[in-house]
């Protein structure tokens, strides 16, 4: 049993008539009566009975009349729901996170897009570079955010923004009066470092940055997080670099300033997908995504 079937049962039934029910279906009468007796053997039992008023239900007509209408009615509700799919407006976006980027730019963007698309569900999954790489290709999740990501012949890296880099020390610390530093301030300072993850960071990035300088790192502590970084600091275990982003953080105790290093100034945040990910609803993100990194390109600092 069909669409077209059950409309023109109701139609039928509604009207009590054959020829009525024809010409609200713009049929004519025969084809809609072999319409009728096909939807009864498909059935297996009698819908109506033919007297010469018209067409009265049998007690199997009046069942099926009283489903009939929720039946179209879920019907109609699928194509709808279908059609929204299509177009992006209803769904499920699984997004992989990471520490410092929860802090100010992805929540943003994703605000912005709930405020476009509230009917799709988002769901955040905090993941590391490499576990946010595997979870794509067992799509595990359609988006991630991370920064160096590897490139990869089956994922899509796109830039959202440079962030700059500072330095979180201790607010009693006598360099905290400077307005920004260097790296050869740093030096012999014990250094708080993250993410100590297997792929390569801003961990390497900075070491790298004081070798390129001249400048032995001493290296205090290696940590999964900013948060756990941050906190290092706030309890006197050295100095971090970290993203400005992190300056959200305001643990007791902490300060920030601007780093000015020509080996280590910004580092890029980026979203990443699986290339060959047609979803309607990864595409409207990557829109939103892509709108913002223009506006922060385009602004001053």
């Amino acid at each position: 049993m069909d669409l077209r079937d059950l409309r023109h049962f109701l139609a039928v039934a509604e009207e009590g008539h054959i020829g009525r029910a024809a010409a609200r279906l713009h049929l004519s009468q025969p084809p809609l009566t072999r319409h009728i007796q096909a939807l009864e053997e498909k059935i297996g039992v009698p819908l109506f009975v033919r007297t010469p008023k018209g067409m009265q239900l049998t007690d199997a007509g009046h069942t099926l009349l009283q489903e009939t209408p929720n039946l179209l009615a879920l019907a109609q509700q699928a194509l709808e729901r279908t059609r929204l799919a299509g177009q992006g407006l209803i769904g499920q976006l699984d997004v992989g996170l990471f520490g410092s980027g929860v802090l100010d730019v992805i929540p943003r963007i994703l605000a912005r897009f709930h405020e476009e698309r509230p009917e799709v569900k988002i769901v955040l999954h905090n993941l590391t570079k490499d576990a946010q790489l595997q979870a794509l290709r067992e799509r595990r999740i359609s988006v991630g955010f991370n920064r160096l990501v590897p490139q990869e012949a089956d994922i899509s890296i796109e830039t959202v923004l440079h962030e700059p880099l500072v330095v979180a020390l201790a607010a009693s610390h006598p360099l905290a009066v400077r307005p920004s530093l260097r790296l050869s301030d740093l030096e012999g300072m014990p250094l708080i470092l993250y993410p100590n993850v297997p792929l390569r960071g801003l961990a390497q990035e900075v070491t790298d940055a004081f070798r390129a300088e001249g400048i032995p790192p001493r290296v205090e502590q290696e940590v999964q997080d900013v948060v756990t970084a941050v906190a290092l600091v706030a309890g006197g275990f050295g100095c971090c670099i970290t993203t400005r982003s992190a300056t959200s953080l305001r643990l007791p105790g902490v300060t920030y300033r601007p780093l000015r290093s020509r080996h280590l100034s910004d580092i890029e945040l980026s979203c990443l997908y699986r290339s060959d990910d047609p979803s309607p609803v990864l595409g409207a993100f990557l829109d939103v995504v892509r709108a913002f990194a223009q506006v922060r390109a385009a602004a001053p600092g």
